[in-house]
């Protein structure tokens, strides 16, 4: 490990909306470097040229959370260039438009790829490199907390506070059967994918919030936060808040102060009932 004393925060997805809105708040409020990653180079590239404008200091690394090989080449330069990481901020995340053509099956599981196993992903890869007091924040809906599913058992499954990944990722196999069936609504789920996937989210960061408690890893909090309703090209512009707006609570998380509780979910700038 590299034995710099620089403390770095990533941000994956950043390149527009929430994201671009949290590494320009973290450039302004954290002692480090904040990198601004997206899938595509040339568009992050872009998005960090916009950011030096406003007279800000961002770095880009390039990332795709759906891949496994770019998830590691992100970690392994974390890990070279400063010894581990201090704020992660997983992001990125996709939602379909409600006039989309795809098939109820193909919406499921490509939302799930991306917005629970993309996330999982990046917290296998980078949860054993956390420096002491790190912070990492899982962006999630407040459509996702557990009493939006109206089945008890499966409420009772996801706020299991011994639920397991491996148990976890059964639920969410069970998700795609369910959709699969058609029968994901009368099954318990809540409405939308993007949402039942959200409860994912925020069972996914329960589960590390306990297993780096668990670890020894000092001072190491997971949250899982909800930016609101935000104008993004996911939510639509009706949306009332702005993703400056929107980055606020994320940004909250990722600077809490040494002693904070972890595996908390956070909307309003406020700790908030899981179910």
């Amino acid at each position: 490990m590299a034995s710099s004393s620089r403390r770095v925060a990533i941000v994956s997805g950043s390149n527009k909306g929430i994201g671009l809105a949290i590494v320009r708040q973290l450039c302004k409020q954290f002692d480090g470097d904040v990198f601004l990653t997206a899938r595509n180079e040339e568009r992050g590239k872009e998005s960090v040229r916009a950011l030096k404008s406003e007279g800000l200091s961002p770095k880009f690394h390039q990332l795709d959370i759906t891949s496994i090989d770019s998830i590691e080449k992100l970690r392994k330069f974390t890990t070279d260039t400063y010894g581990g990481c201090d704020v992660l901020v997983n992001n990125a995340g996709i939602a379909f438009k409600y006039d989309t053509t795809a098939s109820n099956i193909e919406q499921a599981t490509v939302t799930l790829g991306t917005n629970f196993t993309g996330t999982m992903q990046m917290l296998r890869a980078f949860s054993p490199i956390m420096q002491p007091h790190g912070r990492i924040v899982n962006i999630m809906s407040w459509t996702g907390i557990f009493s939006k599913l109206s089945s008890d058992a499966l409420r009772d499954k996801f706020s299991s506070p011994s639920l397991t990944e491996k148990e976890l990722i059964a639920l969410m196999d069970q998700f795609i059967a369910d959709v699969r069936d058609g029968k994901q609504i009368e099954r318990g789920w809540v409405k939308t994918f993007y949402a039942s996937i959200s409860v994912g989210i925020l069972a996914l960061s329960n589960v590390y919030a306990r297993v780096l408690a668990e670890s020894g890893k000092e001072d190491v909090v997971v949250s899982a936060s909800c930016p609101g309703y935000v104008r993004t090209d996911m939510s639509g512009p009706k949306a009332p808040l702005t993703p400056n707006q929107g980055a606020e609570t994320p940004v909250l998380c990722a600077l809490l102060p040494q002693g904070s509780p972890t595996g908390k979910y956070w909307k309003d700038k406020t700790v908030q009932s899981q179910l």
